[in-house]
């Protein structure tokens, strides 16, 4: 377990130090892609109802990777959720974190139906807590509309 811990604060140092070109950020929000190959990161706190959630967006080539924190800054949970073919659903499945508690597996699941991409979730929201999580989800479902990070909506 110890060697679990220091892997994931070396992967944790290596992205706080990591640079972001912000012209990079602003070509794939206007969804070009012509930087599909780069890496942008996004970390906002916003308080909802008397709770502060903590988020970091990490956007990858084909994968998102997002951390929900709520009052704390505890890695929690880690789900893994990808699209699988051809019958258009989705498998996710607990990393890290024991038995799954369901807290961040369905966030992990819509949020691959948002955006079509692999995603990995780690949230330490309280389990049995909906509203907890339905609030933590809508601010990141925001925020990567915002980025520009969902796919567009089919009529």
């Amino acid at each position: 377990m110890a060697d679990a811990a220091l892997a994931l604060n070396q992967v944790l140092s290596s992205v706080e130090t990591l640079e972001v070109d912000e012209n990079t950020k602003q070509e794939d929000a206007n969804g070009d892609g012509s930087s599909s190959s780069s890496v942008q990161v996004t970390c906002f706190t916003d308080l909802v109802d008397d709770v502060t959630f903590h988020f970091q967006i990490i956007r990858l080539a084909n994968q998102i990777y997002a951390w929900i924190g709520c009052n704390s800054s505890k890695l929690g949970r880690l789900y893994a959720a990808a699209p699988t073919r051809p019958s258009n659903s989705v498998s996710v499945s607990s990393i890290l974190g024991g038995v799954s508690d369901n807290t961040g597996a369905g966030i992990a699941r819509r949020l691959v139906l948002k955006t079509g991409l692999n995603v990995i979730v780690a949230c330490n929201i309280p389990k049995n807590s909906p509203t907890l999580e339905a609030n933590a989800e809508k601010k990141l479902v925001e925020k990567l509309i915002s980025l520009g990070y969902t796919r567009p909506k089919s009529s």
